[in-house]
């Protein structure tokens, strides 16, 4: 028994979705990208540790993402999927720690909203493109 394949949403009710993911997404993506930066340049204690190694290390997952992130790119959405879930754990692990617990509980719910907008999109988006296609 064959299945048969879902019909696509109309074009006029993907277009706003698409939108709406897209720009979500891209809000969490720079809300994160500024909560590692003030939380490593003014709140963190590094221990003595080069502020500039700390930064790298937390930054360049994120900023190899940013130039398709800021295209619209579909499949870049969907790697940082994969990518944001580093930043999940980190701030799952943040959160035990009294000291970091805010900043913990906020990087990982930014982490969570990241993760679902840029799914959507990612998934609104192949359907417009399928539909525009004439599937």
């Amino acid at each position: 028994m064959a299945k048969t394949a879902k019909p696509l949403p109309a074009l006029d009710w993907l277009e706003p979705r698409v939108k709406l993911t897209r720009a979500f997404s891209l809000a969490c993506f720079a809300s994160l990208i500024v909560l590692l930066l003030i939380w490593n340049l003014l709140l963190a204690d590094l221990h003595g540790a080069s502020i500039w190694v700390v930064l790298a290390v937390s930054l360049v997952p994120l900023a190899l993402l940013t130039p398709g992130m800021l295209a619209g790119n579909a499949r870049t959405h969907a790697w940082c999927c994969f990518v944001v879930n580093l930043y999940f754990i980190q701030g799952v692990l943040a959160a035990f720690d009294p000291g970091r617990m805010l900043y913990g509980c906020l990087q990982s719910v930014l982490s969570v909203l990241l993760f679902c907008s840029a799914l959507m999109y990612t998934r609104y988006r192949f359907q417009y493109e399928r539909k525009l296609a004439g599937e």
